[in-house]
Order: C-alpha cells, then sequence, then structure tokens
C-alpha cells in the first residue's frame, strides 16, 4: 500500500514540475487555440462552442483577454457577443450584445 502511494506522489510531483516548466507554453498553447475557438464560434455550433461557452459561464469571464476580442469574429458582426459572456441572463439582450459600449456594463469584464 505504501508503495502505491509513493509511486501516485511521485506522478503527481513530476506532473506538477512539467506543468510549472513549460506553464508559458502551456499558456500560448492554450490561448492560441481559446482563439481559434472564438474565431469559428457558431460557425457549426459544434462542441467547440459549447466548450467555449462552459469556460465563459463556468469562470466568469469574456473574450481570451476580454469582451472585445469578440469584435473581431464573424459571430460578434452577426449577432454581437455571445450570451454566455453576460452577468445577468434577465438583464443580457441581444441589442446589448451588439454594441461594445453597452456590453462593457452587461459582460464578464475582468
Amino acid at each position: 500500500y505504501a508503495m502505491l502511494l509513493s509511486l501516485i506522489f511521485l506522478i503527481v510531483l513530476v506532473a506538477a514540475v512539467v506543468g510549472f516548466v513549460f506553464r508559458h507554453e502551456i499558456k500560448t498553447n492554450f490561448e492560441s487555440n481559446l482563439n481559434l475557438a472564438l474565431r469559428d464560434y457558431n460557425v457549426t455550433a459544434d462542441r467547440h462552442s459549447e466548450a467555449v461557452d462552459t469556460i465563459q459561464r463556468t469562470l466568469h469571464c469574456c473574450g481570451v483577454q476580454n469582451y472585445s476580442d469578440w469584435e473581431r469574429t464573424e459571430y460578434f458582426s452577426q449577432r454581437g457577443i455571445p450570451r454566455s459572456c453576460c452577468k445577468s441572463q434577465d438583464d443580457c439582450s441581444e441589442e446589448d450584445l451588439k454594441d461594445l459600449s453597452k456590453a462593457k456594463l452587461k459582460v464578464f469584464v475582468d
């Protein structure tokens, strides 16, 4: 039993060290993939779009850096910022989401 716990501890320790050493590469790769997901958001309503919505709702964030990242997407030109960015679903209209200055007050900005 002690051997198994030691092995698990060693695996976790190695994973932590590798994560720390490659943290910049991991962050860059994550941001790059998230930017691609934003660019292709809701083009086919696929699992990537669902993942973006889940990330934004769960982490209370919007876009990669902030909500203005959506301005450069095809989705924004048609429908504005996604509803998954809204702080409150009840107080977030489609009109608000199409105007960045209004959206700033309604979506997650930090």
